[in-house]
């Protein structure tokens, strides 16, 4: 009987020291995974950190549940009402959480597409700003009110990201049917010239790309330009006031809503 507990206790020892082995060689090959992961698809450290740390944690239960099965199999111990078990255990749970597991799964989805980033401009539903956190849980958006916005992963279903490159500043601007398209035109590329020489987020252009629209009392005038990231609004401003007093200065005319009183004689 001795013999046989201390053949047990040298199995049980042997399979300890297998599972602290592989589980500090597989967390060593995880780690080395992600670093390179990370310098090569340049994603942020949290982000990868994130993943990291939960591909460990599943590494790591998988792990514990295999050791447990094989010291109970070890002890003579009939694990299949266990794993029967644990099987009807585990789906109560999965449907009591259904909510929470959609959300981990989703969020972690997210974090290994790199499909936003913290500081990222996007739109997800019916919320729309500045990504503050993306967790495996929820995303916190930051609103350009002011508001801080909690979606649940789960209820991504669809997102834009703004922020993926550079972006289109678009101003449209109308002239009276009175005046001269052609100088309206010459007018605004110079303008468009003048303010890209001294604006370092602009990119490209911008230019007068013609008359967008005829409209019910102007003539509307497109212009369009490429800008660094999150620097669109900024231009677009610039250019508008740019725009205004050069029409200004050449006696073009911005129409605006008339009023004409007729008072009939008695």
């Amino acid at each position: 009987m001795f013999i046989e507990i201390g053949i047990v206790a040298l199995k049980l020892i042997g399979i300890l020291i297998v599972y602290l082995i592989v589980r500090a060689i597989g967390n060593r090959v995880l780690s080395g995974i992600f670093a390179k992961y990370e310098s090569k698809e340049n994603i942020s450290v949290g982000r990868a950190r994130t993943l990291e740390s939960l591909t460990k944690n599943v590494f790591g239960y998988a792990l514990l549940f295999i050791l447990i099965v094989t010291i109970l199999q070890l002890v003579n111990i009939d694990v299949t009402a266990l794993i029967a078990g644990a099987g009807i255990v585990g789906l109560a749970i999965g449907f009591g959480a259904q909510g929470l597991v959609s959300d981990v799964v989703t969020g972690f989805f997210i974090l290994l597409e790199k499909q936003i980033d913290v500081g990222d401009y996007i739109t997800t539903g019916e919320f729309s700003g500045i990504c503050e956190e993306v967790g495996l849980r929820q995303t916190k958006i930051r609103g350009f009110d002011g508001t801080l916005h909690f979606v649940p992963n789960r209820e991504i279903t669809s997102m834009s990201n703004h922020s993926r490159g550079n972006m289109r500043a678009m101003i449209d601007i109308g002239i009276s049917y009175d005046d001269d398209i052609d100088k309206a035109i010459k007018v605004l590329q110079d303008v468009c010239d003048e303010v890209a020489a001294s604006n370092t987020a602009i990119l490209d252009g911008p230019n007068v790309v013609g008359v967008q629209e005829l409209g019910s009392s102007d003539v509307v005038i497109r212009v369009i330009g490429q800008t660094a990231n999150m620097e669109q609004w900024a231009v677009e401003r610039e250019l508008r006031k740019a725009m205004k007093e050069a029409l200004d200065r050449n006696g073009i005319e911005i129409p605006y809503p008339h009023q004409v009183y007729v008072q009939k004689e008695a």
